[in-house]
C-alpha cells in the first residue's frame, strides 16, 4: 500500500499537533525558560509511559483528564521525563532524562517532582495517586502553597 507523500504529511503533522496540544514537552531547559517567564512551576513526569501499568493507568485517569489539562494551561509547564522501552528518543532527550533522573534521585515509576524555574523541588509524589484529577490538583495546589511560604 503506497501513501501519498501530502497524506503522510498531514499524518505527521497531525500527530505533532496533538503532542503539542496535550502540554507535554521534553525539553527541561526549554522549560524553564517558560516556566521564568511565565511564572509557573514545572511538573516533571517520571515515567515508562509504554510500559509501566501504574503509569499509564495515572495518565488515563488523572492526566489526560480536562480538569488537570486546565489547571496545568494555567499554573504548569508539564515536562514528561520518560524511560520508554519501545519508543523511539534522540540521544539528547535520553541524556537529558538520565542526568534528571539522577539530580532528583528517582528510583521507581511514576514519580512527579514539583519544581520552580530554577529546578528547586517544590514536591513529590511517588506511584499512583487515586482519586482522580482532582486528588491530584489539590495536591500540586499544596506544594506550591508550602513552596510559597519558604
Amino acid at each position: 500500500m503506497k501513501i501519498a507523500p501530502t497524506l503522510l504529511l498531514a499524518l505527521l503533522t497531525g500527530t505533532l499537533s496533538a503532542l503539542a496540544a496535550s502540554g507535554w514537552q521534553t525539553d527541561f531547559a526549554a522549560a524553564q525558560t517558560s516556566a521564568k517567564k511565565d511564572s509557573k512551576a514545572i511538573l516533571l513526569d517520571f515515567t515508562g509511559s509504554d510500559w509501566c501499568g501504574w503509569c499509564i493507568k495515572m495518565k488515563k485517569d488523572s492526566l489526560d483528564q480536562k480538569a488537570f489539562q486546565e489547571f496545568a494551561d494555567k499554573k504548569l509547564v508539564l515536562v514528561e521525563v520518560d524511560f520508554p522501552n519501545g519508543k523511539k528518543q534522540t540521544d539528547a532527550v535520553k541524556k537529558q532524562n538520565d542526568d534528571l533522573q539522577k539530580k532528583y534521585n528517582v528510583e521507581g515509576y511514576p514519580t512527579f517532582v514539583l519544581v520552580d524555574g530554577d529546578g528547586k523541588e517544590l514536591g513529590r509524589h511517588v506511584g499512583y495517586l487515586k482519586g482522580g484529577p482532582s486528588a491530584f490538583v489539590e495536591k500540586i495546589e499544596g506544594w506550591t502553597k508550602a513552596g510559597a511560604k519558604k
